[in-house]
């Protein structure tokens, strides 16, 4: 069965406009018989006709009125998908679907953000906020277009996913006023057994990173003193200014507390081997997206500035 097509209706409106195939077909830069061919087509398809012949004139039918109606509608409707498709390629519209770990999303990625929003002031900006874990798996499922975050990603989803460094973030041991360790120069690896601890919850990149130390460090994290596991990076630094345990935590999430003397971060050493060396830990931030999903000039135009 035939189909209606988009370049009868253009040749119909061109008619209807003209009452003359022959100026019709100047005006679309066309032959006449090709006008005539799409009318005559029109026609037979739906048993209907659309203009009436009149000597040397034509007029429009009934039927010539209501399609004349519904295909300006559809050619407007087509006009603008068009002009929001060219909008699209050349950022004067569209959407931009981030996931991001909370430590990146709270304290790293606002800046980027704004810079971006500067340059781009029509693109919108849908950020989710959830810990290393679910963004991964937003990431892998086309949820997000770019995925950011600071822990690892799970053997199962690399396949899935691209990863790049975007940048990096320290974990500092930090106490609050109150703790033995506040006013210490220096504690030693094996210490950190002998103290109550602040942990995230295990999805946590954060945490993830810290116990990947310990277990650098010679140290089973299960072997540490947990005193409370907590969600928020937000709750575990109101816990540590009571006075409560020490926590491995991001040197971009306790600056202020930092400069404030509220939170002291604990130089650790690592005198195993009969020397003293600083114990750092030092955590790239991700960049994740999906290796075969389309990926659009918005998400590509964002991924390009935070690697430049």
């Amino acid at each position: 069965m035939a189909r209606m097509t988009l370049e009868q209706l253009r040749i119909f409106l061109a008619v209807v406009e003209h009452l003359h195939f022959t100026r019709a077909a100047e005006f679309l830069y066309i032959t006449q018989p090709a006008v005539s061919a799409a009318i005559q087509s029109l026609e037979a398809e739906y048993g209907l006709k659309l203009f009436h012949r009149i000597g040397r004139h034509i007029e429009i039918t009934e039927a010539g009125t209501l399609l004349q109606s519904e295909a300006q509608k559809i050619l407007d409707l087509v006009a603008l998908t068009e002009q929001g498709l060219r909008e699209l390629n050349d950022m004067q519209r569209g959407e931009l679907k981030l996931g991001s770990s909370l430590t990146i999303g709270n304290y790293w990625l606002p800046d980027k953000l704004s810079q971006f929003q500067r340059q781009h002031p029509n693109i919108s900006i849908k950020c989710t906020l959830a810990n290393t874990e679910e963004i991964c798996v937003g990431a892998a499922t086309g949820l997000f277009d770019l995925g950011l975050v600071e822990g690892e990603v799970k053997p199962s989803l690399r396949g899935n996913l691209e990863q790049e460094a975007v940048g990096s973030d320290r974990i500092l041991i930090v106490v609050g006023r109150e703790h033995p360790w506040f006013a210490r120069t220096e504690v030693s690896l094996s210490e950190l057994k002998d103290i109550p601890w602040v942990m995230r919850e295990s999805g946590s990149g954060t945490q993830q990173r810290f116990e990947e130390a310990l277990y650098n460090w010679g140290i089973d994290p299960h072997q540490l003193n947990v005193i409370i596991v907590l969600n928020s990076g937000e709750m575990v630094k109101a816990v540590l200014e009571g006075g409560m345990g020490a926590a491995g935590i991001s040197e971009l999430m306790v600056k202020k507390e930092l400069q404030l003397g509220s939170l002291r971060a604990v130089p650790i050493i690592d005198n195993r081997n009969d020397s003293k060396v600083n114990a750092e830990i030092i955590r790239p931030f991700l960049k994740l997206k999906h290796r075969q999903r389309f990926q659009t000039r918005v998400s590509r135009v964002f991924e390009q500035m935070l690697v430049s």
